[in-house]
């Protein structure tokens, strides 16, 4: 165990994979969550774990987060193993389903460029008769579409659940209730403190910014960029229904309970965090055009969330140079890549491996060329 402490400032999904992470690899790990007063993006999540179509203008995310994919089967069995909680993995591959011929042209354009950039993102476009074979409920709406074997999809909030109990199991400190408004660096001993809102402090040799939205002010205080904006998703669950759905979908999956998550909308709308008729009733007829059955089914909640999005679309992971072992991650994808936050960033930021290659494509540096424009596919 190190002698050296590393304060993770968020316990979201982000927060808690690289607190854990750390924590397993020998770092002592404090945690300093909103709890349930947070912004949990968890819960605006749509639980895919997907690697399709990523990366488009950044071929290092598409390798990181199929990388990710690889990773994720180690970190579910050591949660049951360690925890007895299930995070729902299941990896039988997605499809992304299309309503447009223009639209599934564009898709198989995409898919073959990244596939040829960065390998082993493998794909295959299908016509309906054959997605039928795959999925036998699709409507008449559906024209086209993709499946990569890679995909799955996994419960966010499971997840969640399982890192946090992970986290108590080992020992780290896990404290709840407490908003960080202040970083302080005293460079002399090159040590941190965490202040809240109320006052409280806590100091550590290290400090992780993994606050979400929280991100986009504290981060300037330790030398960092980090232009972070919120989006909505509005996300709606039916009843529990037989067992229909083998695959994932980019517009609706069917969990392990029986229920189909639909889903979901990306909104900007500050920190509005509600639900709207009108993007429910889209949300839901798109459902019933991919498969017709769901227009019989009850739909029993629709809630929104909020989550943090960069210009780009694209993670922040980064080390402050001003600030020697201050580190920001942010990312809007904490279910796709929870297992590399865990085995490889956790260690990276506490300290005790070297900089993952390529990651000087993920600084927020990149948002600092003022002749620079960015768009994002979210």
């Amino acid at each position: 165990m190190s002698s050296q402490t590393m304060t993770v400032v968020g316990g979201g999904l982000v927060g808690a994979a690289i607190a854990y992470g750390a924590l397993r690899a020998g770092m002592r790990v404090r945690v300093l969550d909103q709890g349930d007063t947070a912004f949990r993006a968890s819960r605006g999540n749509f639980g895919l774990v997907w690697v399709s179509s990523k990366g488009g203008k950044m071929p290092r995310y598409a390798s990181w987060s199929r990388d990710a994919l690889k990773l994720w089967p180690n970190l579910q069995k050591e949660l049951v193993d360690l925890t007895d909680v299930d995070a729902g993995l299941e990896q039988p591959g997605g499809f992304w389903l299309g309503f447009d011929d223009a639209d599934v042209r564009a898709r198989a354009d995409l898919l073959e460029r990244i596939d040829r950039e960065v390998g082993g993102i493998p794909f295959k476009m299908m016509d309906p008769s054959e997605l039928r074979q795959y999925l036998p409920g699709i409507g008449p709406a559906v024209v086209g579409g993709s499946f990569c074997p890679l995909d799955g999809h996994a419960n966010p909030l499971m997840l969640l659940r399982g890192l946090h109990a992970a986290l108590r199991h080992r020992g780290a400190d896990v404290i709840t209730g407490v908003d960080i408004a202040e970083i302080r660096h005293d460079p002399a001993n090159g040590s941190f403190e965490a202040v809240s809102q109320d006052r409280q402090s806590w100091k550590s040799d290290r400090i992780v910014l993994a606050a979400g939205l929280g991100n986009a002010g504290l981060a300037a205080q330790v030398g960092l960029h980090a232009p972070i904006a919120s989006t909505r998703g509005q996300v709606l669950i039916t009843e529990r229904l037989k067992p229909f759905l083998d695959y994932p979908t980019n517009k609706c999956r069917q969990t392990r309970e029986g229920s189909v998550q639909i889903g979901s909308t990306s909104e900007d709308v500050g920190l509005d965090d509600g639900t709207t008729t009108d993007k429910i009733e889209i949300l839901a007829r798109r459902a019933v055009e991919t498969f017709p059955a769901l227009a019989r089914a009850r739909l029993v909640r629709a809630w929104g969330a909020l989550r943090p999005l960069t210009p780009d679309g694209y993670p922040i992971y980064q080390e402050s140079a001003s600030c020697p072992g201050a580190f920001l991650a942010t990312s809007h994808s904490g279910v796709t890549l929870a297992a590399a936050h865990c085995y490889v960033v956790g260690p990276w930021m506490a300290g005790l491996s070297q900089v993952p290659a390529g990651f000087e494509v993920f600084t927020g540096d990149r948002f600092l060329d003022a002749d620079a424009s960015f768009s994002h596919d979210h």
